[in-house]
C-alpha cells in the first residue's frame, strides 16, 4: 500500500525537478533571409552581418518570390573562390534556392565567414558571420582573389559589414 506521505515526497520531487533551469536541447537556428524588390534589380541578404555562438545553426530562406538564390562560402571547393572562412571549417553550397526554400549549415569553428550568391554576388549579394570570439590578432578580411580564381567584385567588397560593427551590434541589417 502506498502512503500518503509516498506520494508527497514523490509529487515534491516531481515540482522541485521542474524549478531546475532548462538547458536548451539544441543551438537556436539563426534565420538569414534572402530578398529582392519587386522588379528583381536589387537582391540583399537580410542580416547581411551577424555573431552568432559556436555549434549554433544558420538558417537562409529564400523569400524573393522573383529570384533564386545560393548560400555559398568563400572557398577554393566552390568555384575557386577565395578562401574567406576560418582555415579546416567546412565550406558550404546551398545549390539554388527557388522562392520559399530554405539551407541550413551549422558553424562550430570560431571565426569569420564570408559567403555570397552566386548568380548576385556581382550586384553585391554577400554577407558575413561571425562566430564566438575570434582571434582579434588573426581577423582581416580575407584575400580578394584565390590563386587562379576570379577575384572578387569591388562591389561585393565593399558590401560586406566591417567585423567591428558585427562584434559591437551583433547583427547587422542591410541599409
Amino acid at each position: 500500500m502506498v502512503s500518503r506521505r509516498h506520494i508527497l515526497r514523490i509529487g515534491g520531487g516531481l515540482l522541485a525537478g521542474l524549478a531546475l533551469p532548462r538547458l536548451p536541447l539544441a543551438a537556436e537556428a539563426v534565420e538569414i533571409q534572402m530578398q529582392g524588390n519587386a522588379d528583381g534589380s536589387q537582391v540583399w541578404f537580410n542580416p547581411i552581418g551577424l555573431r552568432i555562438k559556436p555549434g549554433q545553426t544558420i538558417r537562409w530562406v529564400n523569400l524573393d518570390p522573383g529570384n533564386s538564390h545560393t548560400a555559398t562560402a568563400y572557398h577554393p571547393k566552390n568555384f575557386e573562390r577565395p578562401l574567406r572562412i576560418p582555415e579546416g571549417a567546412e565550406p558550404w553550397n546551398s545549390d539554388y534556392l527557388l522562392p520559399n526554400e530554405s539551407f541550413s549549415v551549422t558553424l562550430k569553428d570560431e571565426g569569420v565567414y564570408d559567403f555570397f550568391c552566386v548568380p548576385h554576388e556581382h550586384a553585391g549579394m554577400v554577407g558575413r558571420i561571425i562566430v564566438g570570439e575570434p582571434d582579434r590578432s588573426s581577423i582581416d578580411s580575407g584575400p580578394a582573389q584565390a590563386a587562379g580564381g576570379e577575384p572578387i567584385p569591388e562591389i561585393a567588397l565593399r558590401a560586406f559589414p566591417s567585423v567591428d560593427e558585427i562584434m559591437r551590434r551583433g547583427i547587422v541589417r542591410p541599409a
